[in-house]
């Protein structure tokens, strides 16, 4: 198991089974690792609407948790289904690191590529990524989003995956389910502790003036708990672990988390600070009860889309189609798909300015929903010849750059 499966695990299931086809117990190595690819290319897909809708529809921005009476459904329904992708890719992160730090021939230590990996990761958010969403450098505004948490998620966990499991995975319950009951706490701004607290679990501005100003959009504390959990949750897929179990207890494990939600969010018990209420209509009751705060996630965020995760986990490793397939195409690049289709909207967004001009400010805007996710089913394909072409260079290359990709 090389460097590339902490972001590939079914390269590495790839490698040691290549007779899978004509080999049953390789094709249940294959399919228990390459499943993670699965999810992750299909909440990369997911996010591609979120991300077509950031281009074209950016004029019509959606608060955090979301305004029910002010957001039509079509809107509310499509970033309600984004909010599944940064809890999998962090959960999945941390799965992954379990299984680089535990190859067939014994554990080893993590701590160097994770450390390394993650310090890529938050350059790269710095730097490549911010200038894909504003289109200019410096961007006037630096956001430290999805990729900068990962990134320093991997490291922490770099620190911390050689302590004991069972430490492990009770630290990441605690930070997830206790985060929410930190809230309440601020400090004055310009102070160290503000810095401090802003980066750990308030979403708000490191630096609000200057020529470049720098924003946190993700807060760090209840990702570190995610990852947590995601490595604990790594010797379900050992290679000792019997499938069917495995899938019981990803089922059984969903079930709850999804039923826990059920029950604390259901009497606003705790878990999310913006209680639910009856709406005008049924939508909009709906709309109110999954109406979760992302930024930090709040544990019926968490409750929801994790769970969600395990269920489809289990149901989805023993699946072998055309879009399972896809989806592995496009999990098994995600780095390189995530800066490809952001650079690739950045170079749509001025083209469609060049042609019909700019309709809201300085840029190009629908008016309607439906386009953007007409556009983001147009892109798919677009996307998956690279990114085939690139998981086939990364698979037979022996260069080192690659493993970071």
């Amino acid at each position: 198991m090389d460097h590339t499966s902490i972001h590939n695990p079914a390269l590495w299931a790839h490698k040691q089974a290549a007779p899978a086809a004509a080999n049953p117990a390789g094709q249940a190595i294959r399919s228990r690792i390459a499943v993670i690819d699965v999810l992750r290319g299909l909440v990369m897909l997911i996010m591609l609407f979120d991300h077509v809708r950031e281009t074209l529809y950016l004029h019509m921005q959606v608060t955090d948790p979301m305004t029910v009476a002010a957001t039509e459904p079509a809107l509310f329904f499509t970033r309600m289904a984004a909010h599944f992708c940064a809890p999998m890719f962090v959960f999945v992160t941390g799965l992954s690191a379990w299984l680089y730090a535990h190859p067939a021939a014994g554990p080893r230590n993590a701590t160097g590529f994770l450390v390394k990996r993650g310090l890529l990761l938050v350059g790269l958010e710095l730097v490549v990524v911010n200038f894909a969403w504003a289109g200019q450098f410096p961007p006037p505004v630096l956001y430290l989003q999805v990729i900068w948490v990962i990134g320093l998620a991997m490291i922490v966990l770099a620190l911390l995956h050689r302590l004991p499991l069972q430490l492990l995975g009770a630290a990441g319950l605690l930070i997830v389910f206790g985060h929410n009951a930190l809230t309440w706490i601020s400090f004055e701004p310009g102070s160290i502790a503000y810095d401090a607290w802003t980066i750990l679990l308030h979403r708000g501005f490191l630096v609000a003036d200057g020529a470049v100003k720098l924003k946190v959009t993700y807060p760090l504390l209840p990702w570190v708990g995610v990852i947590l959990l995601g490595y604990a949750a790594g010797p379900l897929y050992a290679k000792a672990m019997d499938p069917q179990r495995r899938r019981q207890l990803l089922l059984m494990l969903g079930a709850a988390s999804l039923l826990l939600l059920a029950v604390l969010r259901g009497f606003n018990i705790y878990g999310e600070e913006l209680p639910w209420v009856h709406g005008a209509t049924a939508v909009q009751t709906v709309m109110s009860f999954f109406n979760f705060t992302k930024y930090p996630p709040s544990l019926d965020f968490l409750l929801m889309t994790i769970g969600t995760g395990m269920l489809a986990l289990a149901v989805m490793e023993p699946l072998e189609n055309w879009f399972t397939r896809a989806c592995a195409t496009f999990g098994g690049a995600p780095m390189f798909y995530y800066l490809l289709h952001l650079y690739l909207l950045l170079a749509l967004q001025h083209v469609l300015v060049a042609l019909f001009g700019a309709n809201h400010g300085a840029r190009f805007g629908v008016d309607q929903l439906w386009p953007v996710w007409v556009v983001a089913l147009a892109l798919m394909p677009v996307l998956y010849v690279p990114c085939r072409a690139f998981a086939n260079f990364k698979r037979t290359s022996n260069q080192a750059w690659v493993r970071y990709f």
